[in-house]
């Protein structure tokens, strides 16, 4: 049977990240490569490279499909994605076309799971304000009561993927577990193990909240700064998922007012925050560049992924991994 013809296209620091010799060279037996691998702007100079690809496999840096690529790739069938979200290459005509879009998104997930936990749980023992204060105040901090991972209460803000993979992590710790999603069923939160609750309420109750929300219209400013306002003393903030779903300004303004409590954000908006940003400034702010999604070799995990993915398709087995129209907007 002859092998599907496919083209990496995607930036060449992704290429590398995602693609290690293994993958590329399993992916090698598994497609026939029409040239060597194309960045968005290079595939340009020689459009006809497009001419025959089935298959192409990209990442970070992958070019729009739109009405102009697919009238360059008349036979493409399949857009096999080693990084999270779809929405920076999917368009109109892409889905019009049936285009099957696979992404490498749940290996993606796995990361932001690891840090977010590590964060909840250092945030628990208030491990961020004694780190500041003793830098800050250039000696060892005293130690005051902290809440611990014994009976506190942590919330989530959605159980999509992320959010999920953050209470499974959870769950050998002696702690109350709550979120809100509202499109979670009550039958659903409870195979979760998970209380759900309003928004404004699971601010005022827990302890440290963690936001898994996609970025969408309806979210963009979804946190405002009175549900910062109304934390308990001593809680914290986390934010993995995009700056935009908060009020920036106004989380500034409660944080200040607030100097008990604590944010740890490792996405913001605009990204990174302009010069001047009392972001940088704040005491009870700690700032990380985007760091809870996979970086350097955790970006083979999302590889191996593209190649077990790819190898279902060469098959014409079921994939685990593709991305239907309606889902891709929340692969934020």
């Amino acid at each position: 049977m002859s092998r599907p013809k496919a083209l990496y296209i995607l930036g060449e620091e992704a290429h590398r990240q995602i693609y290690g010799p293994a993958e590329r060279a399993e992916i090698e037996v598994l497609v026939e490569l029409c040239g060597p691998p194309q960045t968005k702007e290079s595939v340009w100079r020689n459009p006809e490279l497009l001419r025959e690809v089935e298959v192409v496999l990209s990442g970070w840096g992958a070019p729009v499909i739109d009405s102009r690529f697919l009238e360059h790739a008349p036979r493409l069938k399949a857009v096999f994605y080693g990084a999270g979200s779809v929405r920076g290459f999917t368009t109109p005509e892409l889905w019009e076309r049936a285009v099957t879009v696979v992404s490498a998104y749940s290996a993606n997930a796995m990361p932001v799971a690891e840090y977010t936990l590590a964060a909840i749980l250092f945030s628990l023992k208030h491990g961020w304000r004694f780190l500041l204060e003793a830098r800050r105040e250039q000696r060892r901090p005293l130690r005051t009561p902290v809440p611990g991972a014994y009976g506190s209460v942590v919330g989530l803000v959605s159980l999509g993927m992320i959010g999920r993979l953050v209470r499974e992590r959870l769950r050998p710790f002696d702690l109350r577990v709550v979120a809100y999603d509202p499109y979670v069923d009550p039958s659903t939160a409870r195979e979760l193990g998970v209380e759900l609750l309003p928004l404004e309420q699971l601010f005022r109750e827990v302890d440290v909240v963690s936001l898994h929300t996609p970025w969408l219209p309806e979210t963009e400013g979804l946190i405002t700064g009175g549900h910062v306002a109304s934390m308990k003393p001593g809680a914290t903030l986390i934010n993995t998922a995009r700056g935009a779903i908060i009020r920036e300004q106004e989380m500034i303004e409660a944080l200040g007012r607030r100097p008990d409590l604590q944010a740890v954000l490792d996405v913001t908006h605009p990204e990174p925050p302009p010069p001047g940003s009392p972001l940088y400034t704040l005491p009870n702010v700690v700032l990380t560049p985007h760091i809870a999604g996979s970086l350097d070799e955790e970006c083979r995990r999302m590889g191996r992924l593209i190649v077990e993915e790819l190898r279902r398709y060469t098959r014409g087995e079921p994939l685990l991994w593709s991305i239907p129209r309606e889902r891709a907007a929340l692969l934020a």
